[in-house]
């Protein structure tokens, strides 16, 4: 039951007295979890006597993967042996008083274990239940496997990217699980939305999310061109060269082209047929890419941002993470939360700021099992 007490503490998190059980691993499912965590949420992370196998991914510390902590911090860690019936018994005792399960196994894994929605639901009507795989739990490919990449090489993400690069032979290489990340920020939401109906209905629900409608969903554009292709090529941002690197200039309104024809020197652009439509403007990106090009490549990438964003022109200079996570912009929003008690190392917060409510990372990060008696004792009164 959502907390109505106008007095508590908002440190608490607007999810405060919410308890999730967490069947899920990897990347997609357990940001998704640590989302709720950060709204307060009592997250209870269900794992094998093996643990979850990020927690041996780079870069290690003395504190263990802190690639496992950025989507695990602010959860209590259980030990369960779902191949055993005891181990299954102790999960359902857990989910008999749970608000929210999360689970990203393959489709037919948690029917097996006897854990899937249909049983559940007879157990705790108000258990909201979300299972988030790569191709959903129904179609012919909802059994197969699959990963960030896979999803983005199915959904025809990987070769719409191939083919705004003018120099691609192949597509691109994977190293940004842009599936997992879309997937664990809907699952959040959808699971919100479900926690919204209950206290309209009292009752739960099941929520089935693929990684691929997903990533399917980003593609606007080009679902929409797939459909009504064109001959003419669309217009595509690319990189112009500065003095020491590269920036990226994104002049989008008429407004924001006729300051950039003035700081470019090039004020006939204004004017210019070439770019007097929109239309025209897209037959003639090239050229007006050479025009900004002329003006950029004699100066600092810096010198080009802070003139363009003085004028209103929407610019950036290409940042390293390593750069961006130190821009002073980042540090007075509080982007970034330090963990970790005894090693401590930044994650990021979430993408959003609640004027009255905190999200914020929590600092725990649970060791393999640490809670496991605690949590026993909890089910036991």
């Amino acid at each position: 039951m959502i907390e109505t007490n106008r007095n508590k503490s908002v440190s608490e998190g607007p999810l405060h007295g919410i308890k999730v059980i967490d069947f899920t691993i990897v990347m997609a499912g357990p940001m998704c979890t640590r989302a709720l965590a950060d709204a307060g949420a009592d997250v209870i992370k269900i794992e094998s006597p093996a643990g979850d196998i990020v927690r041996h991914r780079a870069p290690i510390r003395a504190c263990g993967s802190t690639y496992f902590a950025a989507m695990n911090c602010g959860k209590r860690s259980i030990i369960l042996d779902l191949t055993t019936e005891e181990g299954k018994s102790t999960a359902r005792e857990l989910i008999a008083t749970a608000d929210i399960l999360v689970e990203n196994f393959r489709p037919g894994v948690m029917q097996r274990l006897g854990l899937d929605y249909e049983q559940l639901r007879e157990l705790n009507p108000r258990l909201i239940y979300c299972s988030i795989s790569g191709f959903g739990q129904s179609g012919p490919l909802s059994q197969a496997a699959a990963y960030a990449p896979v999803i983005h090489a199915s959904s025809g993400y990987d070769l719409a990217y191939m083919g705004y690069q003018s120099d691609s032979e192949k597509p691109p290489n994977n190293g940004i699980f842009l599936a997992d990340v879309l997937g664990s920020a809907h699952g959040f939401a959808a699971v919100l939305l479900a926690l919204f109906d209950r206290e309209r209905t009292g009752l739960g629900q099941s929520i089935d999310l693929s990684l691929l409608d997903c990533v399917l969903g980003s593609l606007i554009y080009e679902v929409q061109s797939a459909q009504f292709p064109s001959d003419k090529p669309r217009q595509v941002y690319q990189p112009v060269r500065s003095s020491d690197g590269f920036v990226m200039v994104a002049a989008v309104t008429p407004k924001n082209m006729a300051t950039l024809f003035d700081i470019v020197g090039y004020p006939e652009g204004k004017t210019d047929p070439r770019f007097s439509t929109v239309a025209a403007k897209e037959e003639n990106w090239a050229a007006l890419l050479q025009i900004i090009e002329r003006w950029t490549i004699l100066r600092p990438a810096a010198e080009c941002e802070s003139t363009f964003m003085a004028a209103g022109v929407p610019c950036s200079r290409y940042r390293t993470v390593a750069e961006a996570i130190k821009d002073p912009h980042i540090q007075e929003r509080k982007v970034l939360e330090q963990i970790g008690e005894n090693d401590p190392f930044f994650v990021v917060n979430q993408s959003y700021k609640l004027s009255r409510s905190k999200m914020i990372a929590r600092s725990r990060v649970p060791a393999l099992g640490e809670h496991t008696d605690e949590i026993l004792k909890e089910i036991s009164h």
